[in-house]
């Protein structure tokens, strides 16, 4: 049985993948995967700009926290959680990595 935190770990993971892909989705099919409108998109305003920085950093910092943690404790499927932090975004990404870093090793 799972704790209650774990829990809700893994119930913010899921809604960090769906509820931002929820919202992006229409632009993405508008605008197709291309990476240019993205950067594109990202650049349109002061805000949007310091946004995408804001999401990067954090991405970097979490993926560098995951490293450091696995050569300690040895807990190799956390892993996953780069190609996630990637693929989906910090959103998914942390709240993943804090329930597979309270699972027992």
């Amino acid at each position: 049985m799972m704790s209650p935190l774990r829990l809700v770990y893994l119930a913010l993971a899921v809604w960090g993948a769906v509820h931002p892909l929820y919202h992006s989705l229409p632009w993405l099919r508008a605008e197709g995967w291309s990476i240019d409108a993205l950067g594109a998109a990202w650049r349109a305003d002061p805000f949007a700009y310091a946004m995408g920085w804001e999401l990067m950093i954090a991405a970097l910092a979490l993926s560098v926290w995951v490293v450091a943690e696995v050569s300690v404790r040895r807990n190799w499927l956390a892993l996953v959680v780069l190609p996630v932090t990637a693929a989906v975004g910090v959103g998914c990404a942390l709240p993943l990595y804090l329930f597979l870093r309270t699972r027992p090793v």
